[in-house]
């Protein structure tokens, strides 16, 4: 493939290469072919519904971003279940904690009014790093969803107090 034709693939059409890449010929500058194989990579689907597991530091965590006590208390014991809709880069997140539903939607890359856990909306761009993990930072807080199989690890961490909440796909 000609090189200046490799900007045109789209995230799905990515190549691993696991050998070299030499020129066709010694004449044609810039244009290379592969010598032996091409891995296909494209990003995990996160589509699906996640029931929580276990957390750790929820309510330090809470009390640090200036959820009111009797909320904590409320919250802490509730199991959540959060439905991810995932189209492209394009995701629907809606989590159902008790009677609370919080849904947010955001596209990778593009800044997104999201909803806080306490009720705040701030812009944000969430980043894709490698191909199962979304990163994302709003008012001194630092986000990480990272799946694994049918596992998604939440972590959230405002200056040294980190949530982790494990949820598994149901």
């Amino acid at each position: 493939m000609p090189i200046n034709q490799l900007h045109h693939l789209t995230s799905g059409q990515l190549f691993r290469q696991k050998d070299d890449i030499k020129p066709s010929s010694p004449n044609q500058q810039g244009t290379f072919s592969c010598v032996r194989s091409t891995e296909s990579i494209s990003t995990m689907s996160f589509a699906g519904k996640y029931e929580l597991q276990s957390q750790e530091n929820f309510e330090p965590f809470m009390r640090a971003i200036g959820l009111p006590e009797d909320q904590i208390q409320k919250g802490k014991d509730l199991k959540s279940v959060t439905e991810i809709v995932q189209d492209g880069k394009k995701f629907t997140v809606t989590v159902t904690t008790g009677t609370k539903v919080m849904k947010n939607q955001f596209t990778i890359g593009e800044e997104s009014e999201i909803e806080l856990m306490t009720g705040e909306k701030v812009k944000v761009v969430v980043q894709m790093e490698g191909n199962n993990k979304l990163v994302a930072e709003a008012k001194g807080m630092k986000s990480v969803t990272e799946l694994n199989g049918d596992t998604i690890t939440y972590t959230m961490t405002v200056g040294n107090i980190t949530l982790k909440r494990v949820s598994k796909r149901v």
